[in-house]
């Protein structure tokens, strides 16, 4: 068996995955042009791209450090897409940690 090297980073990266409410698709794929548009200019930001798989949206987010995660987070930007989001979801939103194999 082959050992990796240790790739662990202080990178962060998350896969959030949201689903449209019923007749909202097109709304929240709006809020979430707008928001991957702002979050690319936020410090740290290494990837911000939203995919649509035809049911959902699922975003991949990179960011440098936990800092630049955190600080993204408190940006009017952010938090006015969460405040509107339960709005136009099916239900809450989830993120899940990722790390890239190489």
């Amino acid at each position: 068996m082959t050992d990796f090297p240790d790739r662990r980073t202080p990178e962060v990266w998350l896969m959030p995955v949201f689903t449209p409410a019923p007749g909202r698709a097109q709304d929240l794929r709006k809020a979430l042009a707008e928001l991957q548009g702002a979050s690319r200019d936020d410090e740290g930001c290494l990837q911000y791209t939203v995919f649509d798989d035809g049911s959902r949206f699922v975003l991949i987010e990179g960011w440098r450090r936990q800092t630049d995660l955190d600080a993204h987070n408190e940006q009017a930007h952010t938090r006015d897409f969460v405040a509107v989001s339960p709005d136009l979801l099916a239900e809450r939103f989830t993120v899940t940690p990722v790390t890239p194999l190489a």
